[in-house]
């Protein structure tokens, strides 16, 4: 095996600062008198540069004799070492603070090291010939004796040190070492197999909390059976699969690799009796199971060669992310890991999201795409109203889509056969190097291919390039599923009482944050009686004269003030205003309830491990 003759390393034994001890060797020969190094500013599987290099500290660089080497900085994120040409190796170090607890950067503390290679190591982009970035590289973790590693990357060898454990890993080529993410830790590495796949679950708590066996052990039974509904679409794949849980006193998130994960929620998920944080636990890990296939093998064309220093966007984050959305949760349901009631409580939650936002109306899902660069990852306070999330709109408009491709089909091809097929044709392995990769038209292609699918071209075209004609009244009564605003009707003891409107709750439409003992409005909802006359960033005062320091009081002086005016008291830059307000009915929403559907949507939630035995 050819290498590259550039190591990788970590220093992981001495966490009480916080800072790793970084180092990078880049043997000769060298094509130019200077070796010019840069810190990637991009993760894949995130959509917008960031700054890892701001935590590098204490750099330096020196030969193989330990002669200091002049370091020279270039750029925002590039280092330059001068004369080069005469040196066997060079050697670059650094300190790496690990502070950020989150999926996409590393952490380090006396209890683990969280290492995302992308937010570690500069990479040499000059002064060497470029080939060899794209040959094995040696990966060196030095950490304490009673960690464990989990990590995609191939072990090649563990050797006792004073300090602790040398492992050694092998990283195939540059994407394969800035995917190949690890975790690190004292606790047991859960290992099981699926399908003839190994998989593994290294969990980590942020405040040394033990999980409760009983959840821990439901969740490794859930995720077999997930996992073998993924297969069941795609087929197995090969490589031994690495599930990393961050368990936290509240923050969430996750982020794919090619063939592991990191999901981070609250522990709280795995405690008895969490039902909702237990059912997103599941969706989280099948969600990112699913970017194994789509994202990590297939990808849009133009993510083939990532740029690690530059926006590359795509108009296809509806599909990688939207439809990923709405696979992982039907492959849930039909593994049995969520019953029908969770995936409707679930469905019942995102439609909420759904309605109470107005950005559906102006903005499209291929433009939300384009623009995630500067818009879902760059929010403010007003992009409720103007823009959509791909994750949420993408997942509604395959869940339309699927129910039309399979009222045209007779019930035998949906949205999972489509992604089959999209994998099958254009994943980054097949053996016609003109056909990796995915655009626009070969998802319109292929669905028109699809049995039920010739004429929905433009049905795709409509829902994906156009804002507002999302039909969710259709797609639902294509499924016979129950869609409709919640009743005005109580039903007690079998005998109904009309609730009147006199009592109802009035509504102002806003979202509020309590921010130093003031109530201020952060965002509108769709339909706000008071988009015109409050602004984000009001503090509300009164209403009719009464203090309300928190939301519950202005729900109670609110009440059963619908149809009529409120006079509100507010400031705005410590400047006291009043304005009258026309009190509303909190609009009813269609929503859903647990229902069976018919012969349709039982063929969209039926198992298919049966029809891949």
């Amino acid at each position: 095996m050819t290498v590259s003759d550039v190591v990788f390393r970590v220093v992981a034994t001495s966490p009480g600062n916080q800072r790793l001890r970084v180092e990078i060797e880049v043997s000769a020969p060298f094509t130019s008198p200077s070796l010019k190094l840069s810190f990637p500013r991009w993760v894949p599987g995130s959509y917008f540069l960031r700054e890892p290099i701001q935590h590098v500290s204490h750099l330096e660089a020196h030969d193989e004799r330990g002669n200091p080497l002049k370091v020279v900085r270039k750029e925002v994120d590039s280092i330059v070492i001068k004369d080069v040409q005469s040196v066997e190796t060079v050697r670059i170090c650094y300190l790496l603070l690990c502070v950020d607890n989150t999926v996409r950067s590393n952490h380090f503390d006396e209890t683990h090291l969280h290492l995302m290679p992308p937010f570690t190591w500069f990479l040499p982009v000059s002064g060497i010939a470029m080939n060899r970035m794209n040959m094995p590289h040696q990966v060196e973790f030095i950490l304490p004796s009673a960690w464990n590693v989990s990590t995609q990357l191939a072990l090649q060898d563990v050797q006792k040190r004073d300090d602790g454990r040398l492992h050694v890993f092998i990283a195939e080529h540059r994407d394969a070492l800035l995917d190949g993410i690890a975790e690190c830790n004292e606790n047991e590495i859960h290992q099981f197999t699926v399908d003839g796949r190994h998989h593994s679950l290294h969990y980590w708590d942020a405040g040394g909390h033990a999980p409760n066996q009983v959840m821990l052990q439901r969740f490794i039974e859930d995720m077999k059976r997930i996992i073998a509904e993924h297969h069941a679409v795609f087929g197995p794949l090969e490589e031994p699969y690495h599930t990393i849980l961050h368990l936290t006193d509240g923050g969430r998130g996750g982020l794919e690799h090619t063939n592991s994960q990191t999901s981070m929620v609250p522990r709280t998920a795995l405690h008895p009796g969490h039902v909702e944080e237990y059912r997103d636990l599941v969706s989280l890990f099948s969600h990112e199971y699913v970017h194994q296939w789509n994202v990590k093998r297939l990808r849009p064309k133009r993510f083939l060669d990532y740029d690690l220093q530059r926006e590359v966007n795509t108009d296809l984050l509806w599909w990688f992310e939207g439809a990923t959305s709405w696979i992982g949760d039907i492959l849930c349901l039909r593994a049995g890991a969520w019953s029908p009631d969770d995936y409707f409580a679930d469905m019942k939650r995102k439609l909420k999201r759904h309605h109470t936002r107005s950005g559906s109306s102006c903005q499209a899902l291929c433009e939300a795409s384009h623009e995630a660069w500067i818009h879902l990852y760059r929010s403010h306070a007003h992009s409720r109203e103007t823009q959509i999330s791909y994750y949420l709109e993408g997942e509604l408009a395959m869940f339309a889509l699927d129910a039309e491709l399979r009222k045209r089909s007779k019930g035998a091809t949906g949205v999972c056969d489509l992604m089959q097929t999209m994998y099958e044709k254009h994943n980054i392995h097949v053996e016609d190097e003109s056909m990796r990769g995915v655009q626009y038209n070969d998802i319109r292609k292929a669905l028109t291919s699809l049995p039920g699918g010739r004429r929905l071209g433009s049905f795709l075209d409509d829902l994906t390039k156009e804002p507002g004609n999302l039909d969710l009244e259709k797609a639902f009564s294509t499924f016979a599923l129950t869609y409709k605003p919640s009743d005005d009707v109580e039903r007690k003891g079998g005998t109904e009482s009309v609730v009147w409107e006199n009592f109802a709750q009035g509504w102002l439409g806003v979202h509020l944050r309590l921010q130093g003992n003031k109530l201020k409005v952060t965002s509108h909802m769709q339909h706000s009686p008071v988009r015109e006359l409050l602004q984000v960033g009001d503090e509300i005062i009164a209403i009719d004269t009464l203090r309300v320091a928190n939301a519950e009081q202005l729900k109670s002086c609110l009440k059963g003030k619908v149809g009529t005016s409120v006079r509100v008291m507010y400031a705005r830059n410590s400047v006291i205003h009043t304005c009258v307000v026309d009190v509303l009915l909190e609009p009813k929403y269609p929503t859903v309830t647990t229902s069976d559907g018919n012969r349709l949507w039982k063929s969209t939630i039926r198992s298919r491990q049966a029809d891949s035995a």
